[in-house]
């Protein structure tokens, strides 16, 4: 086993020098199985808070990039019984990746790939930009508005969280947003052509997410004194908040989805006219990293959060993006149980945005993203490759999770 695994808890035994064990003991906490060594302090207080819950099931799990998030952990896979807790599930909902395979090879690409750059960020609205006309996606459109229109029936609040929210949601459909999303030309081992991108529910799941996380604290806030972290606040079932929040959870997870769905058709029809013809290899593989499943594990019907986590159940195809500039990876899942069947979402950060931009300099992300057609600037220091943690480190400890079907190496990249 090549993988480190800690289990968090009270009393503690060693295993060998790879994995340190922890065990719960009898205070009523639940263990915690971290596949790594490298988890920073703040990171373990919230996984150990998380422990505390009484609706844990069985185990927490986290993954090997895991690291600090709000309330829970990010990289972190939370099985839960008759309990959700908004925070964990976080207010990127459905944020996940999709990637395709195309019939080309690298040799078919163009020298210069900034006009293909320039091609996708006309296509594709990127940071708070948003599409001015929406008769391209009214199919997609039709299939979310009965679950938007209830959504907005039941918590007219959100109406005043987003302005004009009807328009908001359609117009974002089939945008990038900011941050660490992105669109990516990949190569693979072979030299294959990829397309792969990063994104999620946009402004429609950020004001869902925010909205239902206040409402937990407001219903709880008898009860705060309870829990280790306000961000912990959970609806039980039997709460008359706890159906309406699944069903807006799902109904942001399937827009996130479709939101990749129409940003991968938009960048396929704008590089169309500068390559060769081209047809797809395979269906494309989509996958949240930030989202909520009913699932089956130890013997129980679970509530499965995945907080910056991907499904790697038995042959499931995932993505796991490394950091702008380093290699990404298609996976294969192995079903492993202990993970929940689970693996990494990426290479997780190991400073924050403010430290990296003081840190380094635009020079430094010049030299760390050579050979990418990129944006270059300060607007996206943040985001330098350094920031985060080596993804082939991530891979290691997590060998026994998944197996690499390709590795993929970005030739270009589009930030928000």
């Amino acid at each position: 086993m090549r993988n480190c695994c800690r289990i968090i808890g009270v009393s503690r035994s060693r295993g060998d020098d790879r994995t340190l064990t922890l065990n719960a003991g009898n205070n009523g906490f639940k263990p915690v199985k971290i596949y790594t060594r490298d988890v920073d302090n703040t990171a373990l207080t919230q996984l150990k808070n998380l422990s505390q819950l009484p609706f844990i099931h069985s185990h927490v799990a986290a993954m090997p990039d895991v690291h600090a998030g709000i309330g829970a952990t990010v990289g972190s896979v939370i099985p839960t019984k008759s309990a959700i807790i908004p925070a964990a599930v976080g207010v990127d909902i459905g944020c996940g990746m999709v990637a395709v395979q195309l019939s080309l090879n690298a040799a078919q690409l163009p020298d210069n790939l900034k006009p293909m750059r320039d091609a996708i960020e006309r296509a594709v609205p990127v940071g708070a930009r948003a599409h001015k006309m929406v008769s391209a996606r009214d199919a997609a459109c039709r299939s979310l508005q009965g679950g938007v229109n209830w959504l907005l029936e039941q918590h007219p609040t959100l109406q005043k969280m987003l302005k004009n929210p009807q328009q908001t949601w359609v117009k974002q459909l089939g945008t990038l947003g900011s941050g660490n999303h992105f669109i990516e030309l990949c190569l693979d081992e072979s030299n294959g052509v990829w397309v792969m991108l990063h994104s999620g529910s946009r402004g429609i799941g950020n004001a869902i997410g925010r909205y239902f996380i206040q409402l937990a604290r407001k219903d709880m806030s008898g009860h705060m004194h309870n829990l280790p972290d306000r961000d912990l606040a959970y609806f039980s079932e039997g709460n008359p908040h706890f159906a309406d929040y699944m069903a807006a959870v799902e109904w942001a997870q399937e827009y996130a989805r479709i939101n990749r769905e129409e940003m991968l058709n938009l960048v396929l029809r704008a590089i169309r006219p500068l390559l060769p013809a081209f047809t797809l290899m395979e269906s494309a593989i989509n996958c949240h990293h930030n989202y909520v499943s009913r699932e089956h594990h130890y013997g129980e019907d679970v509530y499965v959060t995945r907080k910056g986590a991907i499904r790697a159940g038995e042959g499931e195809l995932g993505i796991i993006p490394g950091s702008m500039g380093a290699r990404s990876y298609i996976v294969r899942g192995k079903g492993s149980e202990q993970s929940f069947c689970s693996c990494a979402h990426g290479a997780g950060r190991t400073m924050s945005r403010s430290e990296a931009r003081r840190r380094f300099k635009r020079e430094d992300l010049v030299r760390q993203t050579q050979g990418v057609e990129c944006r270059k600037d300060k607007g996206v220091l943040d985001e330098i490759p350094a920031a985060y943690k080596d993804i082939d480190v991530v891979m290691d400890n997590q060998s026994d999770l998944v197996e690499v079907v390709y590795t993929l190496k970005q030739v270009l990249c589009v930030k928000g």
